[in-house]
Formats: C-alpha cells, sequence, structure tokens
C-alpha cells in the first residue's frame, strides 16, 4: 500500500516527531549528498545524525536526511547574520 498523500512521522533532531502531510512536500537527500552539499565527510554526516544534531530517517540499512533539516543545522551554524 503506498504512503503518498497519507500522514508520516519524522523523528526532529531533538527527539520529538512531528506531522508531515505528504511525502510529496519533503525531499529527503542521502548521506553523500548531505556531505556535498555542507562540504564534509559521509563519516561527519553520520555523526551528526548518529547524535541527532541532524534529523533523519532510517530506510533499510541507510539514512535520508530531509533538506529542510540540514538547511536548519546550517543556520543554526551560522547564527543569525543578517
Amino acid at each position: 500500500m503506498p504512503l503518498v498523500g497519507k500522514p508520516v512521522a519524522a523523528t526532529r533532531a531533538d527527539g520529538g516527531a512531528t506531522t508531515m502531510s505528504s511525502l510529496s512536500e519533503i525531499r529527503f537527500l542521502t548521506v553523500a549528498e548531505v556531505a556535498a552539499v555542507m562540504r564534509v565527510s559521509k563519516m561527519t554526516v553520520y555523526r551528526l545524525v548518529h547524535s541527532g544534531e541532524l534529523a533523519s530517517v532510517r530506510v533499510g540499512r541507510s539514512f535520508r536526511v530531509p533538506e529542510r533539516a540540514v538547511h536548519e543545522y546550517l543556520q543554526v551554524g551560522f547564527g543569525s547574520t543578517g
């Protein structure tokens, strides 16, 4: 049964849960894609995921990171400059 269009629970970096109205609203990145965007190694991304600093979803034996989580992580790292 496809999950598209049904509510999905995702885990936030702080351990809380958030409900998404549709999977089509979320763009998921692989660990390699996150590493490329952040210009760090894949191991660094895995450390962030395992420590809970970067929200992720486990799919089988791999992780997917919501694109928004990457942007939020980087914004917090840069602070509110502007």
